[in-house]
């Protein structure tokens, strides 16, 4: 992320041993949340400098807080607002985790060739239970790989390798598992290059008012690994969840790299682009990084 010096504010923040930090990127110093608590980043700027109660993410280049544009490039006009052409969902909020940012996911599939595999999941597995808090799936930059609860994920794997005999491509089978890493395949095929041909791709069909699903192509999860390629996405492993409140899903930082997301806590909405690539644009092409 990149913070110009004219951008320079005073937060609240707290010192931490070095060990803490262990985990960081090389140069990192440390660590902004951006939850929808009262100490994070984005809800110190509404309160100290006015700011509207908006931000926009856009992994792995910049954050900009306010009611501002953002302009990304585009084929034809060159340009333009992001913030205004992408799909919007309604967030939704949990009891158990006031500060997440949480989706109405109703259904997983994956898709190619034009048939979809839908995930046979157990009756109600995504909703958030009003009373205990659990399920729901949520957002994190923290996790870097998106996690499902182990009833999820196993729905998940089936429909994915459901989608992949369907697109009838004699050489690709399952490979022994790589941790972390479950579903993983052969590398003798063409992955990556294509985006949304060379794999299946993804959909969370959403619902309660969602403009558009949210669509992962193999750019958003496909992870190379020992000459194969996994599938990063994971089951949670015993030992407890990730985040508070005991998700169903968590949406991690490999999925959420190169898609602007807008998150707007005045409407309670989350615009989202999907992988800006398969756009012809990308969070290093915004006007933050012209010179």
């Amino acid at each position: 992320m990149e913070l110009r010096p004219e951008e320079s504010f005073a937060v609240v923040g707290a010192c931490a041993p070095g060990r803490l930090l262990g985990s960081l990127p090389a140069g990192a110093a440390g660590v902004a949340g951006l939850s929808r608590r009262s100490l994070s980043l984005p809800s110190q700027l509404v309160a100290q400098r006015g700011f509207g109660r908006k931000f926009s993410l856009c992994l792995p280049a910049f954050a900009t807080f306010g009611d501002t544009p953002v302009y990304l490039p585009t084929p034809e006009r060159g340009f333009i607002d992001y913030t205004t052409s992408i799909p919007y969902t309604p967030l939704l909020t949990n009891p158990a985790n006031a500060g997440g940012y949480y989706i109405p996911v109703k259904g997983i599939s994956a898709s190619w060739h034009g048939a979809d595999a839908a995930a046979a999941l157990p009756r109600g597995a995504l909703d958030i239970d009003v009373l205990t808090g659990r399920g729901g799936i949520v957002l994190s930059t923290a996790t870097p790989y998106t996690v499902m609860r182990p009833d999820v994920f196993r729905a998940f794997a089936k429909a994915f390798d459901h989608a992949i005999i369907r697109g009838k491509v004699s050489f690709m089978e399952r490979v022994p598992a790589t941790k972390p890493f479950e579903l993983c395949y052969n590398g003798a095929f063409p992955m990556l290059k294509r985006t949304g041909l060379d794999m299946p791709y993804i959909k969370l069909e959403l619902g309660d008012g969602a403009t558009r699903n949210w669509t992962l192509f193999n750019d958003n999860y496909m992870v190379p690994v020992d000459g194969a390629m996994c599938v990063g996405i994971l089951p949670m492993g015993p030992g407890g969840m990730p985040v508070d409140g005991e998700p169903a899903v968590v949406i991690g930082g490999k999925q959420l790299e190169n898609n602007l997301l807008v998150f707007d806590l005045e409407k309670q909405v989350l615009g989202f682009s999907m992988l800006l690539s398969v756009q012809l644009s990308g969070c290093r092409s915004s006007y933050f990084f012209r010179n």
